[in-house]
C-alpha cells in the first residue's frame, strides 16, 4: 500500500504529462488542458434559500487530498491509472494488482474513465493506517464525457460500472486484498435534508478526519474551475483561505560580540521571527498584498527545525478569535494560492457564518420544499 497520501505514486516525465492532459482535455471535450476538477464556494446565509429552491445532495468533506483518478490503458494496451493532483501533476500508480473490469467482465478494464474524490488515510482500529479513494464524482466512462449529465446520472453510472464490479471482484478475491495500493470506495451521499444523520451517524464512523460538508446541485452538470452549485459548509472558526507568504527578513546591524567576529556590515537575520506579508491571486500570475500573518515565536522555531525552503509557499491559514490570519500548513500539493474573489467568499462565509445547529432547524424545511418539487415532477 502507498505511504503518503502526498505522493501516492510516480510522476512521469514532463513530455508524457503533457500528452496526458491532452488526452484527458479531449475526453472531456475540453479546449483547456488545466486542471478540469471543479472547485466549490464557501457556504453562506444567501445558500440556505438556495436549499429551499433546489435539489441538492450532502457529504462530508474529508480532510484528505483531492485527485481526479484517470483509469486508461498504455502504449502496450496495458491497464494503467493515475492520479491527477490540483497542480495538475499526475502519478502514475504502479501496481499491477489495482484492477476496475468491466461488468461481467473480470479480464476487460476501463479506459477513458475520469472519476473525482479525495485521497485520505484511514486509521484502523488496531492502529494500521489504510488509504482510501473516495469517489464523489463521475466526469467520464469509457470515453464517454458525462460531464453534461445530472449528478445522480453520472454518480449512477460509476456506482453501476465501475465500483460494483470493483467491489466484487475484492469479495471473490480477498487475498489480493493485501497487494492493494489503496482501497477504492463511493462517498456516502445523503440528501440535503439528512444533515442531522450525517453529522451523527457518517460523520461520527469515519476513520479519518473531516473538516465541513459538500452540498452538490442534484440537477446540474459538471463544471470545471469554480462551480456556485457546489457550497463548501464548515463551521466558522474552521474556514481557511490558502495563500501566498512572503517572509520579510530584516537586515541588521551587527552587535559588539559578532564585530569581534569580523562581522561589519549589516547582515539579513533569518533568526529572528519575521514580518510575514499574505499574498492574494489576482490572476495571471498576479498576487498582491492583502493582510499580515501573526506568527509566533515558537511557530517560527518550529518551521525553522524543517530544514525546507519557506519563503514564497502556498499557506492555508486561519483567523483566530482575535481577527488574526494564523498559519495552519502549507499546501505543496496546490500551485496558487485562492483567487482573490476566492478570499472574500470565505471572508463572507467567517462573518455570515451559519452553524450546525441552524442547519439542522433549516432540514425541515428544505425536507418539505423537497417533497412539494417531487410531487410536483409526478
Amino acid at each position: 500500500m502507498i505511504q503518503s497520501i502526498d505522493e501516492p505514486g510516480i510522476k512521469p516525465p514532463g513530455h508524457v504529462i503533457a500528452n496526458l492532459r491532452q488526452d484527458v482535455a479531449t475526453l472531456l471535450h475540453r479546449t483547456s488542458t488545466t486542471f478540469p476538477g471543479a472547485q466549490p464556494v464557501s457556504f453562506t446565509r444567501k445558500h440556505l434559500d438556495e436549499l429551499l429552491r433546489d435539489d441538492y445532495y450532502v457529504c462530508e468533506k474529508s480532510d484528505g487530498i483531492r485527485y481526479l483518478m484517470y483509469l486508461a490503458a498504455d502504449e502496450t494496451g496495458a491497464e494503467t491509472t493515475y492520479l491527477i493532483d490540483r497542480r495538475n501533476d499526475y502519478w502514475y500508480i504502479q501496481s499491477e494488482a489495482l484492477h476496475f473490469p468491466l461488468p461481467g467482465n473480470t479480464q476487460a478494464f476501463h479506459t477513458g474513465t475520469v472519476l473525482d474524490g479525495e485521497l485520505v488515510m484511514d486509521v484502523l482500529g488496531d492502529g494500521r493506517h489504510e488509504p482510501r479513494y473516495l469517489v464523489f464524482d463521475c466526469l467520464a466512462l469509457d470515453g464517454q464525457s458525462l460531464m453534461q449529465r445530472e449528478l445522480s446520472k453520472r454518480l449512477g453510472y460509476f456506482q453501476e460500472q465501475v465500483f460494483r464490479p470493483y467491489k466484487k471482484l475484492l469479495d471473490d478475491y480477498p487475498e489480493e486484498k493485501q497487494y492493494q495500493p489503496f482501497f477504492v470506495d463511493l462517498k456516502s451521499m445523503q440528501v440535503a435534508y439528512g444533515i442531522r444523520m450525517l453529522f451523527e451517524e457518517v460523520i461520527k464512523r469515519l476513520k479519518h478526519d473531516n473538516d465541513g460538508l459538500i452540498f452538490t446541485a442534484l440537477h446540474s452538470e459538471y463544471k470545471p474551475g469554480t462551480d456556485p452549485h457546489i457550497l463548501k459548509w464548515k463551521e466558522a472558526d474552521e474556514n481557511t483561505v490558502d495563500f501566498v507568504w512572503k517572509l520579510k527578513f530584516p537586515l541588521v546591524e551587527p552587535d559588539d560580540q559578532e564585530r569581534a567576529d569580523g562581522i561589519t556590515e549589516p547582515f539579513v537575520d533569518y533568526d529572528s521571527t519575521p514580518p510575514v506579508d499574505l499574498l492574494a491571486n489576482h490572476g495571471s500570475g498576479s498576487y498582491h498584498y492583502f493582510a499580515p500573518l501573526h506568527l509566533e515565536d515558537a511557530e517560527w522555531d518550529i518551521l525553522k527545525s524543517l530544514g525546507e525552503a519557506l519563503d514564497d509557499r502556498v499557506v492555508e491559514v486561519y483567523m483566530d478569535a482575535q481577527k488574526r490570519w494564523r498559519f495552519y500548513r502549507f499546501r505543496d500539493d496546490k500551485p496558487d494560492g485562492n483567487h482573490i474573489s476566492v478570499v472574500n467568499s470565505v471572508l463572507d462565509s467567517i462573518q455570515d457564518a451559519v452553524t450546525r445547529d441552524e442547519l439542522e432547524n433549516h432540514s425541515k424545511s428544505v425536507r418539505d420544499n423537497w417533497k412539494a418539487r417531487e410531487k410536483s415532477r409526478k
